[in-house]
């Protein structure tokens, strides 16, 4: 298995010095815990247990007398968030020492493409922990980049609370619990003020973005999501007259703003400067960047793949395996094949088809498995769903990349196509798409259709994708081959289908910057509901 450094040691440029002094304890417990991922598992389960102890949970699971992580895996199940919402909803409720014994401090809105939200609670211990994980990250970034320790940054977060519990808990995003924990210091070096996030249409809220970005020396853009970018950058163009006038008079007054209230345009408008902008507004002119930080694996990558075109030369870097549930794994090097497994935050299993379970020392290069966590928070033995691949190790711990949600995938005839290999089909093709869908038609030769919004899409794109899909998926290639699978079928979608498909996710509480793509509709009320046709309602 190939074996990475880390690359944290005390030398470099002033600023990464410093940085490394003030995290210096940090730094040293995470490369010790790089070299025995065991010991390091085995003493995070003792204070994740310590938190735990005395509350609804253990009493009605009955395992007071768990010492050890095979007692702990012995004595409860693995359990997805619909098993694990009785608990969930207790606490939303008010209810005190349900799964943890500090009581939350919030719960984060998080939902999938096209699911209904989730509420997860948020405490102390569990911030603190995901923190840590955020200024490793950070201190790789910096030490690649010094300039962005100069100028400014572009994040997009939603609302830091945009609601209450039953029992009265605020609800919000992660990236607003994040921007609203940052020291001022930091606070100041975000080009977008934070009022903007309260902005509830996404399309004046993306305007007003841009027109404090254009008018700011941004060195780096941080979003999960790269098809959020690539719709900014469209946005960019086709606002560019509007955002001209705007930062050249230092007043919200054009375009989206228009939908401003009042009182609130007034109060950006007022920290907003006023400069003059080139005719075209193209990010590689109008800023130095240094980095773009989205995610980069998995369905991601197409869109991935098309930022890197629209940027040459800048690093695109990828944010590691993170979520609202927590950060479980994290990139030190833009040239690393993944992210080393974050054994200081949760503590972390990995689940096979067969079912089998594994410990992180246990895995294996090749490997790929459920990542399934127990953290600080309360998720205890919760299935994430999510499907990791083993790539390589930094030092004794795992390196690990995304390759996508477990479970979804189309499968009319036994192909079991996944949302990872119709990205990888279509980045084989080189097209410029905005967004695309595939949704499995059912029938007596069922067939795939191909939603697709774009420029210049070949008639003859539906059999290249065909052929594309075919090299990727020997399951589908053999269908396709008996005549099983019928050839797909193209749909063209008119421009700006998935802005607007974006735009009503985010109004029914997806977090805008996490919003993943629709590359799959597994069923038909999640194809209606990509087309906005009425079966969606």
């Amino acid at each position: 298995m190939p074996t990475f450094d880390p690359c944290l040691g005390p030398d470099g440029h002033g600023p990464y010095r410093l940085m490394r002094w003030v995290n210096g304890g940090l730094v040293r417990r995470f490369l010790r815990d790089l070299e025995d991922p065991e010991a390091a598992t085995r003493r995070r389960f003792a204070q994740i247990l310590k938190g735990m102890r005395g509350t609804a949970f253990i009493a009605e699971s009955g395992c007071h007398a768990v010492r050890t992580l095979e007692e702990f895996r012995s004595a409860i199940p693995v359990r997805s968030h619909a098993e694990l919402k009785p608990w969930l909803d207790r606490v939303a409720s008010g209810e005190g020492r349900v799964l943890t014994r500090q009581r939350p401090s919030m719960l984060l809105e998080t939902s999938g493409t096209t699911g209904a939200p989730k509420h997860l609670p948020v405490t102390k211990a569990w911030a603190q922990r995901t923190q840590y994980a955020q200024r490793l990250w950070t201190l790789g970034l910096i030490r690649d980049h010094e300039s962005l320790t100069t100028g400014k940054a572009l994040t997009m977060v939603s609302p830091a609370v945009h609601g209450r519990s039953e029992g009265g808990l605020p609800i919000g995003s992660n990236t607003g619990r994040i921007r609203a924990a940052q020291p001022g210091w930091l606070k100041s070096r975000y080009v977008v003020p934070e009022d903007v996030s309260q902005i509830q249409d996404p399309v004046v809220r993306q305007y007003v973005s841009l027109v404090f970005a254009c008018s700011a020396d941004v060195r780096s853009i941080t979003t999960a999501n790269p098809s959020l970018l690539l719709l900014l950058f469209r946005r960019m163009k086709e606002w560019s007259n509007e955002i001209r006038e705007d930062v050249a008079s230092g007043h919200l007054s054009s375009g989206p703003a228009r939908g401003l209230d009042p009182v609130l345009r007034d109060r950006l408008s007022s920290k907003l400067e006023a400069a003059p902008l080139p005719d075209t507004l193209d990010p590689t002119q109008l800023w130095d960047l240094a980095s773009v930080n989205c995610w980069t694996n998995g369905p991601a990558a197409y869109f991935a793949e098309r930022l890197q075109s629209v940027l040459p030369g800048i690093d695109i870097r990828e944010l590691g395996v993170t979520a609202s549930e927590g950060t479980f794994a994290v990139p030190l090097r833009s040239d690393w094949p993944g992210s080393v497994l974050w054994t200081g935050g949760p503590v972390m299993e990995f689940l096979f088809d067969d079912g089998r379970l594994k410990w992180p020392w246990e895995l294996e290069e090749g490997d790929r498995a459920r990542l399934v966590i127990t953290t600080s928070a309360g998720l205890v033995r919760y299935d994430m769903a999510d499907e990791l691949e083993v790539v390589g190790r930094c030092k004794g711990t795992p390196m690990v990349r995304f390759v996508g949600k477990a479970g979804r995938y189309l499968n009319r005839v036994g192909e079991r196509v996944t949302a990872g290999q119709v990205s990888s089909a279509m980045r084989s093709l080189s097209i410029n798409a905005a967004g695309f869908t595939v949704f499995a038609e059912a029938g007596d030769i069922p067939f795939y259709v191909i939603g697709i919004e774009g420029e210049n899409i070949s008639p003859g794109l539906a059999e290249a994708f065909d052929s594309a899909l075919s090299a990727h998926n020997i399951e589908y290639a053999s269908k396709r081959r008996s005549g099983r699978l019928g050839p797909p079928v193209l749909q063209r979608l008119e421009a700006g289908h998935y802005a607007r498909f974006r735009a009503r996710r985010v109004a029914q509480g997806a977090p805008e910057g996490q919003l993943k793509d629709p590359i799959l509709a597994v069923d038909r009320r999640e194809w209606h509901m990509v087309l906005d046709t009425e079966q969606a309602r």
